[in-house]
């Protein structure tokens, strides 16, 4: 029987652990696969690993990579990614908002010769408008300025051949951005709609900060226009000071009135200063990534496994 990858970050789900399993479960039964979980447990604080122990002690397709911290969902989808040897490959959250019965419509797409089968969200129903506008906006500014397009409301639950992950496995970069991996390697990719789904249990472990930053990632990781804003900015703000002196320069020469405005002159010192401090902070994120990445440190550190191989 074919086996089939499912791989979990989790980080403080105690409460939906054993649920998902069930659900899973019970939704894939005309799967004729043979399911294999594993779960990364990203440091959590709460009860997870003990009882992710407890679970694989049970049933012997359940298997646990334990982080000696938190890395991140990232570090954790790469952990699991890796951890498998299976020929197809899920990546799901524990929270059950990817609709395990998904699984079953994506296996027949593979069927049908697609290389991977992605989840895109069509609505947003229970999420907050302020995270749903972002999302929004986030969707349209990446898809203007990367070359890698991002589907919008696709999610990183998506079932996966070999090939892909194997594919995916080769880009060893630290800064990490799933969605845009997922796109960049290609092959021939289709997308399931489905409606939103709210969590089945417990509290989301991202905040609005926290999704702002993993967007400004994305778009820094898959593009090169802000460097290309920056510069753009530094010479237009260079043309207006040349055209505003040419113009004080005349504006004298033909009226004799002597420069006046010292609001202005303060105006544009603000202004000026503001967009060079903007251009450097846009250079200065670029360099802390390729000082992030010669650095050549791991993406994660595993504490404890049931895996021999990662003993």
């Amino acid at each position: 029987m074919e086996e089939l990858a499912i791989v979990v970050p989790v980080y403080n789900e105690e409460e939906t652990l054993e649920l998902f399993i069930k659900e899973v479960n019970d939704k894939t039964e005309k799967l004729e696969l043979k399911k294999v979980f594993y779960f990364v447990n990203d440091g959590s604080s709460d009860q997870t690993l003990p009882l992710i122990k407890k679970l694989a002690s049970q049933v012997d397709n359940i298997n646990y990579i334990s982080f000696s911290r938190n890395f991140g969902k990232e570090a954790a989808l790469l952990a699991g990614l890796e951890a498998t040897t299976e020929p197809l490959v899920t990546v799901m959250d524990v929270d059950l908002q990817d609709p395990p019965e998904l699984l079953v419509s994506m296996y027949q797409k593979l069927q049908e010769g697609y290389d991977s089968v992605g989840a895109r969200r069509i609505s947003r129903s229970g999420e907050s408008p302020l995270i749903s506008f972002f999302s929004r906006l986030f969707y349209k500014i990446i898809n203007k300025v990367s070359t890698t397009p991002i589907v919008d409301g696709a999610r990183d639950f998506r079932l996966m051949t070999r090939q892909v992950v194997d594919s995916i496995l080769t880009l060893r970069e630290n800064n990490r951005f799933s969605k845009g991996l997922f796109s960049w390697v290609g092959y021939d990719v289709t997308y399931l709609e489905y409606e939103n789904h709210e969590r089945s249990a417990g509290q989301t472990s991202w905040s609005f900060s926290q999704l702002l930053r993993y967007s400004i990632d994305g778009i820094i990781n898959f593009s090169e226009m802000p460097l290309n804003i920056a510069t753009f900015v530094g010479f237009f703000s260079f043309l207006a000071s040349l055209l505003l002196s040419i113009f004080y320069l005349l504006k004298t020469l033909i009226y004799g009135d002597p420069v006046q405005g010292f609001p202005t002159l303060i105006v544009l010192i603000l202004l000026l200063g503001g967009l060079q401090l903007l251009s450097l902070g846009i250079i200065g994120k670029y360099i802390a990534k390729i000082f992030l990445e010669t650095k050549k440190r791991p993406n994660y550190i595993i504490k404890e496994s049931n895996l021999k191989e990662l003993d």
